[in-house]
């Protein structure tokens, strides 16, 4: 049983520090709010520390769950704790854009560390879970990494120079995925369906889609042309989504969230 320790227990850190709650590890938390953390670990059993520093002294695995705006302040306010440890530990920095080398430069040290980049589904245990390890990190580390994360759902490790571009699809994608549901109930409550089927029929309906995707290894187009007969209304609906430049509009929604990323991180 090791240590998890998480700084910052908001949206996407504390969705993660919960999944690891689930596992045999015990989990820590620390956050800026105190009423927070105390309230994160009344719900999910976890240890709540008073400082990031109480936290880095001690915990095996220490996840950085903050913004990028933020995480340089973070490292420094804990740079000399790390740096007394004589212990193994490694670090997991989740802040979007942010590359290894200037982690390490931050953190002050050459120490083991874990890039990621979660996704909000994970609060369902059906997240994808992106990650890549700097070359100090043992196999020992990956392991231990993957046992805290597997309740979050799926982890693919992936190469650096892939990660920004992966996380505009897979960490910004979910809430393009929710305005796609929104608007597909809309859709069903203009032709007379209650708001309430309509968001559920949506709902479900992009969940067996992507199922299909993943379990088929069919190429969405040809699934696509599957449900597409001759003359028929879904055909006719593939056509008024070309006219008002769909895909296109998808296409840019990722470019521009990749360039954000890419802003983030410098």
């Amino acid at each position: 049983m090791k240590k998890i320790g998480f700084i910052g227990c908001g949206n996407m850190g504390g969705t993660l520090a919960a999944a690891a709650a689930k596992t045999a590890h015990t989990v820590y938390v620390a956050d800026a709010s105190a009423e927070r953390a105390s309230a994160f670990s009344a719900e999910h059993g976890a240890s709540a520390l008073a400082t990031n520093r109480e936290l880095a002294a001690t915990c095996d695995v220490i996840f950085l769950g903050v913004k990028p705006q933020v995480l340089s302040a973070v490292l420094e306010d804990i740079r000399d704790t790390l740096a007394a440890r004589r212990d193994h530990f490694f670090l997991v920095s989740m802040a979007a854009g942010v590359d290894l080398a200037t982690l390490s430069r931050l953190a002050g040290g050459d120490y083991p560390i874990i890039r990621m980049m979660p996704n909000t589904p994970a609060c369902v245990g059906e997240g994808m879970i992106l990650y890549t390890p700097n070359a100090l990190v043992t196999e020992g580390d990956a392991l231990l990494f993957l046992s805290a994360m597997e309740h979050a759902g799926l982890c693919d490790r992936i190469d650096e120079k892939f990660m920004d571009a992966a996380s505009a699809v897979s960490g910004c994608g979910p809430a393009f995925v929710y305005m796609f549901i929104e608007a597909l109930a809309d859709g069903g409550v203009m032709c007379g369906l209650p708001r309430d089927k309509a968001i559920a029929y949506a709902a479900k309906t992009v969940l067996g889609a992507g199922k299909t995707v993943l379990e088929t290894g069919r190429h969405p187009e040809e699934l696509k042309d599957a449900v597409c007969s001759p003359a028929g209304s879904t055909i006719e609906g593939v056509r008024a989504l070309e006219n008002s430049a769909f895909r296109s509009a998808c296409i840019e929604a990722v470019s521009a969230s990749y360039r954000r990323t890419k802003e983030l991180g410098k």
